[in-house]
């Protein structure tokens, strides 16, 4: 007889994920990936009203309004949920500017989001993921691996996200998997943002460069990222813990 897991290696029948940063970009696209796979899908984002807007068009998607940097409202979230199989940290924001650039404050932020974020949303998962040998995937950056100019904080805190990521995995070896992926520049509202901040007057020409850098000569889709954690989530990844993947066109091949 064959087993459910052997004929859909790649499913998520049954199991309920967790989404942070669920409303847009990544964090969407991994909602609605999953959704498509079998899963149930609680999307978490600071926006509430944008996350149930996402969790409508979902099947078996649910919203919950949540700042994954603030301790007790974490804290609420998980005492409403029973059970849990599988936690994506998917928010996070930038900032540009080497470190003669960037401010405390501005530093600080960086690390209250990227990465107290992502402890605060995985110290709170890890008692139901541990019953079920659940799985976490942090979403990093190539920005964690190479230095990349003008990018001090971000690459600072994709660093700790990373470590964050093999540290579990070798805490909690055979309770839980543990493992990060690292893009490359995705088409995302996240860069849309960006050109709008930093290069309002030069967007395609900035655009342009960004797709450039990629030596495929264009920029990830966030339905790429989304599939690549959904096969780590999946029963055909069931060997791989602690491990950080790139999806970067090449970007860091060379």
């Amino acid at each position: 007889m064959i087993s459910l897991e052997m004929s859909n290696p790649f499913g998520l029948d049954g199991k309920l994920a967790l989404i942070t940063g669920g409303a847009s970009g990544i964090g969407e696209a991994t909602a609605r990936v999953f959704s498509e796979a079998g899963a149930r899908v609680l999307i978490v984002d600071l926006d509430a009203e944008r996350a149930r807007a996402a969790a409508e068009t979902i099947p078996g998607g649910e919203a919950r309004g949540c700042d994954v940097t603030d301790e007790e409202q974490v804290r609420k979230l998980f005492e409403s949920i029973p059970a849990l199989d599988i936690l994506v940290n998917c928010a996070g924001i930038g900032m540009v500017g080497g470190i003669e650039e960037t401010e405390l404050r501005e530093f600080q932020r960086l690390f209250r989001v990227n990465v107290d974020g992502t402890f605060l949303m995985t110290r709170a998962a890890i008692p139901l993921l541990r019953r079920v040998r659940g799985s976490v995937v942090n979403i990093g950056s190539v920005a964690g691996l190479v230095g990349i100019k003008r990018r001090f904080g971000y690459c600072a805190t994709k660093g700790a996200v990373i470590a964050m990521t093999r540290q579990l995995a070798v805490e909690y070896p055979t309770q839980i998997r543990a493992n990060c992926i690292a893009p490359g520049t995705v088409d995302t509202p996240f860069v849309d943002g960006y050109l709008e901040k930093y290069h309002r007057e030069e967007k395609d020409k900035v655009r342009q460069e960004l797709n450039e850098r990629q030596p495929l000569g264009r920029l990830g889709k966030p339905e790429e990222i989304a599939r690549l954690a959904l096969y780590i989530c999946s029963p055909a990844a069931d060997f791989m813990s602690g491990s950080v993947i790139t999806i970067d066109g090449g970007w860091t091949a060379g």
